[in-house]
């Protein structure tokens, strides 16, 4: 059985191909958008993807099996499991072959069968895969794929049908769903591989390990959350739900469209390079977005064209540009040449296929002479403090349960991945001196903000240096 996991850094998501090396056939489980490269993978080992599946509706990523089963002609396999609201709504299409699966059914892709098995919780249609190499000699599971059901040290968040979906009502009760579908998962074979959907980073889960995969008798043993499960249904429900981080604003979007059907892509975007005077016409414009990858945040704040968003090329880009940018939007994106196609990858993967130009960052200083850069004013917590007053107001863009655990008194909370929503709490004639732990969040939350028209201070400073001074000389209250 050939076996490779294909793991993306910056959404933290694995997927799998999963050929039988006896006939030359393969199955990708998971796949995100820019197929192409479980296409190159399986022709690299002489193996043919005849089919596709997922394990759920995903809210973290545009879901690629539409699209590599329309590339390849393969069988998509999908759930159709769960309630009516969360049903495949593209299984009808005729341009592939699908086949809805429910639980306990099983398929064959050459010698390796793989039966669906329902784990919600996470989402109602939620399928982990059972693997067997019957080509092999074996007759029971190797592994099982498992989504978002079971991480590495962490199960898959139940909250997002409503936090995320809008969907009311529906925490509680899924996180309910989850402590019967871990009941279940603790009767397997310690032996059983696991494989999870993603690792350390996603916003999938709060407390996701780095190891790529695991075993049902290591997450038996040291999984905090499966742990909290052994307490009772309710000590669990309590337990999985605390301290869940806000979601980025595109989950919503992006549950919506896995759901109906992402657009089918075909060949990626690929932008045109700009001249300065058509990067300068850009500028101030609320009817497109310029994206500045740059990575030295302070260059960002010395100097950028009026009205773009700061959106470092690390593995925050797709959780700022989702977050930042509404869907239908014409992007520009001001980054180097060799780094263009990582950018256009990053943002089809979340639904932003609308990548027009790029120029590169020595560009704007031909801009510079005819139109002025804009500046952004940068100040430490000590600088701050001097600043504020009646007209200011601090801006937190933490996560809630930072803020809660220690903050500026009198600030305002909003996590930098939901301020595009909740930008109309903030007053319009205050000052906004914005600052997160250290720096990162707020230096794409201070440009957000100017594009929206208000006066902004970036704080550009370690929290943390703060918070470990003596309360009698601390900034900081705690709640």
């Amino acid at each position: 059985m050939f076996f490779r996991q294909i793991f993306e850094p910056k959404l933290a998501q694995n997927a799998y191909l999963i050929g039988c090396q006896q006939t030359g056939e393969a199955i990708v489980i998971d796949p995100m958008r820019d197929v192409d490269r479980y296409i190159d993978i399986a022709a690299e080992e002489d193996l043919k993807i005849v089919a596709v599946t997922e394990t759920h509706i995903h809210a973290d990523y545009l879901s690629g099996a539409r699209e590599l089963a329309a590339r390849v002609g393969a069988t998509a396999y999908l759930s159709d499991e769960g309630d009516d609201d969360w049903k495949y709504q593209w299984s009808g299409d005729a341009e592939h072959e699908v086949r809805l699966l429910h639980h306990g059914d099983t398929f064959s892709i050459g010698k390796i069968e793989l039966e669906a098995v329902h784990t919600p919780g996470h989402t109602p249609e939620h399928l982990s895969f059972m693997v067997t190499d019957r080509g092999g000699g074996a007759n029971e599971p190797m592994g099982m794929a498992s989504g978002d059901f079971v991480f590495v040290a962490d199960l898959g968040r139940p909250d997002l049908l409503e936090s995320a979906a809008g969907v009311a009502g529906q925490m509680e009760p899924s996180a309910r769903t989850l402590y019967r579908s871990v009941q279940r998962f603790l009767e397997l074979p310690d032996y059983l591989q696991v494989w999870p959907g993603h690792g350390a980073g996603s916003a999938c889960g709060k407390a996701l390990g780095a190891v790529p995969d695991t075993t049902v008798g290591y997450e038996r043993r040291f999984n905090a959350a499966i742990a909290a499960a052994a307490r009772g249904e309710d000590a669990f429900v309590d337990a999985i739900l605390e301290g869940q981080p806000e979601p980025p604003l595109y989950f919503g979007r992006m549950k919506r469209l896995n759901k109906e059907g992402p657009v089918l892509l075909g060949d990626l975007p690929r932008p045109a390079a700009l001249a300065a005077e058509e990067l300068a016409a850009l500028a101030g414009r609320q009817d497109v977005a310029v994206v500045d990858t740059r990575l030295d945040r302070q260059a960002y704040m010395a100097g950028h064209l009026p009205g773009s968003l700061y959106a470092p090329l690390d593995r925050t880009f797709p959780t700022i540009t989702g977050s930042y940018i509404e869907a239908g939007m014409p992007i520009y994106l001001i980054a180097e040449a060799d780094r263009v196609d990582e950018a256009v990858r990053d943002l089809v993967r979340i639904g932003l296929d609308e990548i027009v130009g790029y120029a590169p960052p020595e560009l704007l200083t031909e801009v510079g002479p005819t139109l002025p850069l804009a500046t952004t004013e940068v100040a430490d917590f000590a600088r701050a403090a001097e600043l504020s007053g009646a007209d200011s107001l601090y801006l937190d863009v933490r996560r809630q349960t930072e803020f809660d655990a220690g903050h500026v008194p009198d600030a305002h909370n909003i996590a930098h991945t939901r301020l595009l929503a909740r930008a109309g709490e903030i007053e319009r004639d205050k000052r906004l001196l914005v600052y997160c732990r250290t720096g990162a969040r707020a230096a794409a939350a201070s440009s957000l903000l100017e594009r929206l028209g208000h006066d902004v201070v970036y704080v550009d400073d370690l929290v943390s240096k703060v918070l470990e001074k003596d309360e009698s000389e601390s900034r900081l209250a705690t709640a």
